[in-house]
Formats: C-alpha cells, structure tokens, sequence
C-alpha cells in the first residue's frame, strides 16, 4: 500500500489515472494529454504499474493501460477507515 500512496502522490500520476478512469488508453494517447516527454510518461506509467494502480495488456502492436481497481478501492478504504475514525470532527462526539 505504501507504493500506491507514494505514486498516488504525484499530480502527473493522479492526471493519469484520472484519464484512465475515463477509458483504457494506450501510452501514446495518455501523452498526448501532457506537455513532457514520452520517456517521461513512461516512467510515471511504470511507477503506477509497481505499484499495481494500473495494469497494461498488448493489444496487437500497441500495449492498453488500464486501472486496477481493486488497488485503487483497498487503497481508499483504508483511507476513508483513517480519517472516518470516531472523534476525528468534534461535532461526531456524543452528546
């Protein structure tokens, strides 16, 4: 989990991820959304990949990113547990 959060930590991955929510999207067509190099969005998809946030499949010539979104739900469960924990808002104390 500590990988995820580390690669969650980037705005460059979030954009990235947030383009994948949307449909699967080869590395080609994810960098046409940004203003850096292509080497660069694949280090950035490579970094998602280790942390299992996304997963890619070779379709013919060309290889499809995708979300993990089994990585990305365990990831925010344990997030909203943390900040959904009593006491953590005064008003969600008993009167």
């Amino acid at each position: 989990m500590n990988d995820a959060f580390k690669a969650l930590s980037d705005p460059t991955r979030r954009k990235i991820l947030q383009l994948l929510k949307e449909s699967d999207l080869s590395a080609g067509d994810i960098a046409e959304h940004f203003n850096i190099s292509k080497p660069s969005i694949s280090h950035h998809l490579n970094i998602l990949k280790q942390a299992h946030l996304v997963q890619d499949e070779r379709r013919g010539q060309s290889i499809i990113y995708s979300l993990n979104l089994t990585v990305m739900q365990e990831a925010m469960s344990w997030l909203l547990g943390m900040i959904g924990t009593k006491g953590a808002h005064p008003d969600d104390e008993p009167k």
